[in-house]
């Protein structure tokens, strides 16, 4: 498998970032790791296990991308305003920045050929930053997977709320979107999943889930949002067979 690390200047954060690369070609996929996680842990943690063939096959390649959470999400003593901001900046810099670094890459191995779209990955906070991603910009990511998230901002910033708080809770966003945003006919040709299980430690992420599935019925946004069991616990095991079940619909190998 071909491996890439990568380490560049960020303009929006003003520091360098990391990040990796695995794969040569194929429909590109940016993984955020969990809570507080580095752009290391789709490899330390044995994701890439699951991935393999397909990486190895030339039909996906996987950018692992850096958080900040430490400094944003998770800085829950920090000032909310502050925190919000440089979220937003490490936002710009997925979106404005590493985005077309993955556009450059993939015109190179052919891909771009089937499409512009980038898949959004990521579980647990990660899987929350990959559903912002998608429903904030799905002119720039087509395809979404997101395992045992929450998604709105209240674990993280409780009961401060202000413009980017709202624009950062896809439940509180998609709800008042307008029938006739743009975006609304993009989602309808895009495909995303959300799924949580109902075993240990995923009490909030069934509780948002369930909250953010009403919005999509209410708003007639296509997304596969599905309940698993209730032995189904937030933690790795899981989410290999959620991605290895889940990912056939996505690369369009089956409806």
């Amino acid at each position: 498998m071909n491996i890439e690390y990568c380490r560049e200047y960020s303009r929006a954060l003003n520091r360098d970032m990391e990040y990796k690369i695995y794969g040569h070609a194929g429909k590109p996929v940016m993984f955020i790791p969990c809570q507080d996680g580095r752009f290391f842990d789709f490899e330390n943690f044995h994701m890439v296990d699951v991935w393999a063939q397909r990486i190895e096959r030339g039909e996906v390649q996987v950018f692992s991308v850096d958080t900040i959470d430490k400094e944003t999400w998770s800085d829950k003593g920090g000032d909310c305003r502050y925190r919000l901001e440089l979220h937003e900046r490490w936002f710009s810099y997925l979106t404005e920045e590493l985005v077309p670094r993955i556009h450059a890459r993939s015109n190179r191995n052919g891909f771009w050929n089937a499409g512009p779209g980038i898949m959004t990955f990521g579980c647990s906070m990660g899987a929350m930053h990959a559903a912002n991603l998608y429903y904030r910009r799905p002119d720039l990511f087509d395809r979404n997977l997101s395992l045992s998230g929450i998604y709105d901002t209240e674990d993280s910033f409780g009961g401060y709320h202000d413009d980017l708080t709202y624009q950062n809770s896809p439940i509180q966003f998609l709800a008042h979107m307008p029938a006739n945003h743009p975006w609304m006919d993009r989602y309808r040709n895009n495909k995303a999943v959300i799924c949580v299980g109902q075993g240990a430690w995923e009490d909030l992420m069934q509780d948002s889930t369930r909250k953010l599935e009403g919005v999509l019925r209410m708003k007639n946004i296509p997304t596969w949002v599905d309940f698993w069991g209730h032995d189904v616990n937030h933690d790795w095991p899981w989410w290999y067979k959620q991605v290895e079940y889940f990912l056939p619909y996505l690369l369009d190998e089956r409806e």
